[in-house]
């Protein structure tokens, strides 16, 4: 999973081979011991938990960076590689 992003020790990834799972496009967010699977179109967790202060972060990091990680799933899922 390529590593798009990382703040306040929270590290973001995009998966998106596993469809089968998760239908949506979603990201991969982790702190500590703790993950999720967050939607991107409407950052609600699909799996995982985080706690709640850095699941808002995520939430926010997320909105600030939609358009960009809607058009890096198209690529990826495509077979082509990601700018983010």
């Amino acid at each position: 999973m390529p590593v798009i992003s990382m703040f306040y020790g929270v590290i973001i990834t995009l998966y998106f081979l596993d469809t089968k799972e998760h239908k949506a496009p979603y990201i991969h967010a982790r702190y500590q011991d703790e993950e999720v699977v967050v939607s991107i179109p409407d950052g609600v967790i699909l799996s995982g938990k985080l706690t709640p202060a850095k699941f808002k972060l995520v939430q926010a990091w997320i909105e600030i960076h939609k358009d960009d990680l809607m058009a890096d799933w198209q690529l990826a899922a495509s077979g082509q590689e990601v700018f983010f």
